[in-house]
């Protein structure tokens, strides 16, 4: 038998519609749209493949980069979703209750009482996030439509929020969704002016705090170093002050009546949702940002920067860099950069456009299979081939697994997001947790298939990996050393377990 160790050692040195008949049951997709097909999904299950196959790749690429406003999930999967207090609730009725019960608990005089009432209301605040992390993965494993899917996580790791910060974890289930997902592959400007405009982002980089004579410059420094720009691209520490100023009174307010303001002001106010644009605590200043004059106007002059911004060479570049370093490489070709780039500017920031041009890129078909899996990637894959066909209803063992492999959902504190680089994630303890995770799928995941409320050991679903068309495509290219492993397993679960620990898997 092949030693933990001797996997481990391999893994690190390599790394350092429903069932279709006719055309698609008689053919197999080649190793090529394989590795395709894993890298714009969330993992090439065996569904997934069918798809593939029944609608050829050039209709397959057109679906997935050009989607309708709303795809259905399957029933089963939807009916979960529909079943969480965030689906059934507005977010900025639940930022509301939460709002209210925080108060009350101010007022209770008892100090034992308060602690006690305190805990329970982090803990109800705590399984807002949970519920939003269940939405996110049964949105990712089931959604037909994966490349948007992909670019969801993409977008919202870029414009990241830590759900641990306040009311945060009652919001970053209405972010994602109406936030990132809803303009994943159309025009950044929508993309930005969303995030902007949404209470979760205020929160995080707080521009609820910045106000006319009391500037927070949090939110303009990262929106122009990680949101657009980037760092290095010629704005100066001007240019941030100038635009704190003009997003000063951009902010939160939770309470369903509007704020008390002059006559004259009245007009200017902005809300959405929870979202609230206050002209009273608004800098209304003349600002000269990025060289040019921006008169002070109130919500538009918002507007006016975010435009600047978007239609920045510099922004063209780096959203464009970071895409491909996202699906290509740790250090993406020049050539695809600046075809990507262009193509930024030419569609206005049009995100499918962009990505259609790297996918028909030479650059990106040589890179196909050679990147290594970040975590959330790694164990999304894994589960997918494993358990397609079955209907996971506890995703509390997955929001386990990211955690461990330290890319939790909603869990980086910085605004940075996650790194993209696969340096990041290829520490021994990584491999050895990939490997114990690799353990608990192949053998059938046990907790995956019964509610949390539930006992006993039943509900295990053992997947039969090396039976399966993505297996028949990938012997081919599984390197010596990888097949005597798989040789020399002395059971379907140790055979699964080597086969998500190879180096193949992870890339």
């Amino acid at each position: 038998m092949v030693s933990r160790r001797s996997l481990l050692t391999t893994a690190v040195a390599a790394a350092i519609v429903p069932y279709a008949k006719g055309r698609a049951a008689s053919q197999k997709v080649n190793s090529q749209d394989l590795a395709l097909l894993d890298l714009l999904t969330w993992g090439a299950s065996p569904s997934a493949i069918r798809d593939f196959l029944t609608l050829g790749r050039k209709q397959w690429l057109r679906g997935q980069l050009t989607p309708p406003a709303q795809v259905p999930l399957p029933p089963d999967v939807q009916q979960q979703i529909d079943g969480l207090t965030i689906s059934q609730r507005s977010a900025v009725d639940l930022a509301r209750s939460f709002e209210v019960q925080g108060r009350a608990i101010k007022g209770i005089a008892d100090p034992a009482a308060r602690a006690e009432a305190k805990k329970l209301y982090q803990t109800e605040m705590a399984d807002m996030a949970r519920q939003a992390a269940t939405a996110s993965i049964l949105r990712a494993l089931y959604a037909p439509d994966q490349l948007r899917e992909r670019m969801t996580w993409f977008w919202f790791n870029h414009f990241n929020v830590y759900q641990g910060k306040g009311i945060i974890r009652v919001l970053v289930g209405d972010y994602e969704q109406n936030a990132i997902r809803r303009y994943a592959l159309g025009y950044f400007r929508d993309l930005l002016m969303a995030t902007l405009r949404h209470p979760a982002m205020m929160r995080f980089l707080d521009n609820a705090d910045n106000k006319a004579g009391h500037v927070n410059e949090n939110y303009a420094r990262e929106i122009m170093e990680l949101h657009t720009m980037g760092v290095g691209s010629g704005y100066t520490q001007q240019d941030v002050e100038q635009l704190a100023r003009i997003l000063s009174g951009a902010g939160i307010d939770v309470r369903p009546d509007n704020p008390r303001l002059k006559p004259e002001l009245q007009p200017l106010l902005v809300r959405d949702g929870a979202f609230l644009f206050n002209p009273a605590r608004h800098d209304f200043s003349d600002e000269i940002f990025l060289g040019k004059t921006i008169k002070g106007s109130g919500f538009p002059e918002i507007e006016q920067a975010v435009d600047m911004l978007c239609a920045h060479p510099a922004t063209a570049r780096h959203i464009a860099r970071r895409i491909a370093l996202y699906f290509v490489s740790d250090n993406p070709p020049e050539s695809l950069v600046a075809r990507m780039t262009r193509r930024f500017t030419e569609s206005k920031g049009h995100i499918a456009s962009v990505l259609d041009v790297m996918i028909s890129s030479p650059e990106f078909v040589a890179s196909l299979g050679t990147r290594f899996k970040d975590p959330v990637r790694y164990v999304y894959s894994a589960v997918r081939m494993a358990y397609d066909d079955k209907l996971i209803i506890n995703t509390a063992p997955i929001q386990g697994w990211l955690n461990r492999l330290s890319e939790g959902l909603y869990n980086r504190l910085t605004p940075d997001g996650y790194p993209l680089d696969s340096l990041a994630w290829l520490s021994s303890g990584q491999m050895m947790a990939r490997f114990d995770i690799a353990q608990k799928i192949g053998a059938g995941a046990a907790a995956l298939f019964r509610r949390p409320d539930e006992k006993g050991a039943g509900g295990a679903v053992l997947p039969l990996l090396q039976n399966g068309a993505y297996f028949d495509v990938r012997r081919a290219t599984l390197s010596r050393q990888t097949r005597a492993a798989l040789d020399e397993a002395t059971s379907p679960q140790e055979w699964n377990t080597l086969f998500l620990s190879s180096p193949e898997f992870m890339s």
